[in-house]
């Protein structure tokens, strides 16, 4: 199978599985685990933060990173298609009570003169504003990145309205590839960052947040009322700890790899391809097909190749390092054969 549903379908590397089986544990709970210790120190140091804290997924790493900055009935500003309110189950109103105030956009990234309009003051009638959330990059927008003087001026506007932004970063080093920058030149934007360790890092679970040292001490209580104290984590973290040294430097294969897919797949006939971001996604459209994207994906998956219909005639291709060039060239191939039958 060629498996382009997401880059949360790859398997550990050698050098991962070789990690955790040598890992030092201990009680992560009693903040004893010394391979834990070291992921989140790094992590921390890698983004220019104080201090940062390892949680078992993204979205509990992000329903944290909303709850440590808001209190029960306010309002998040986020953008309309974002992961925060579409695809974690509604936490941000479960777990963090506070309602999304959504700002529709073509990018999936919001300007702060769009912001500004939608704050909230304390009043008799209207949710305060609590907080902003950014997406980076954008999943459901095609992997869109944020310019950095757009997110400068989105923090200098909350700042002046004292607010604070968290960010939603679980392909952020996709984004710190595309811009050719530190880490920490992105992260310096928001007072909280999440990003994820088995989203084109290819680590087999765990995601990373990172903030000031009273942040992440809430947070840290935040992670145990939610489930996630892990106890011996470190043959996790051993793996993250991979993941964050040795595979940020490849992510450009994969951005070469989406850009090649949406070049190939734009010359196939009923296919539409979405503008290409630059990063490891791709969407296009194929009611010029005569198929759903559901009949569509079910074709190509009979065929050896899986990819996810978001939508009643999108599909979404999304490259990592699982999937070689010869892969993606098979993938388009298959495709073709398809639509010629």
């Amino acid at each position: 199978m060629i498996d382009l549903r997401s880059d949360t379908v790859t398997k550990p590397t050698p050098a991962m599985r070789r990690a955790m089986a040598e890992a030092e544990v201990g009680d992560d709970v009693y903040q004893e685990d010394p391979t834990v210790n070291r992921l989140e120190a790094l992590a921390a140091q890698v983004m220019g933060k104080e201090a940062g804290l390892f949680v078992p997924t993204g979205t509990m790493g992000n329903t944290i990173g909303l709850t440590v900055h808001t209190q029960h009935g306010q309002e998040v500003i986020c953008e309309a298609r974002s992961h925060v309110l579409d695809w974690e189950l509604s936490m941000m109103a479960w777990f963090a009570g506070c309602l999304a105030r959504a700002i529709p956009t073509a990018t999936g990234q919001m300007r702060w003169e769009e912001i500004q309009r939608e704050i909230r003051p304390v009043g008799p009638h209207a949710a305060p504003t609590g907080l902003i959330s950014v997406e980076n990059t954008h999943n459901v927008s095609g992997g869109t990145v944020y310019p950095l003087e757009q997110l400068a001026e989105i923090k200098r506007g909350a700042e002046s309205y004292g607010l604070a932004v968290h960010m939603d970063g679980a392909r952020f080093f996709h984004a710190v590839t595309a811009l050719n920058v530190a880490p920490a030149e992105i992260a310096q934007y928001a007072d909280t960052v999440m990003f994820c360790l088995s989203k084109g890092l290819g680590a087999p679970a765990g995601s990373m947040l990172v903030g000031t040292q009273a942040q992440m001490d809430k947070g840290r209580l935040l992670r145990k009322r939610l489930g996630g104290g892990m106890r011996q984590a470190g043959v996790l973290a051993a793996a993250g700890l991979v993941a964050l040294e040795q595979m940020r430097g490849r992510l450009g294969e994969d951005h070469a790899n989406a850009a090649y897919l949406a070049g190939a797949l734009a010359e196939l006939p009923g296919i539409a391809v979405e503008p290409y971001a630059g990063t490891n996604i791709v969407f296009f459209d194929v009611s010029g097909t005569g198929r759903t994207g559901a009949q569509m994906a079910q074709e190509l998956l009979a065929a050896g190749v899986v990819m996810n219909a978001m939508g009643p005639n999108r599909l979404r291709a999304v490259t990592h390092f699982d999937v070689d060039r010869a892969g993606c060239e098979e993938a388009v191939g298959i495709l073709r054969k398809l639509l010629h039958n």
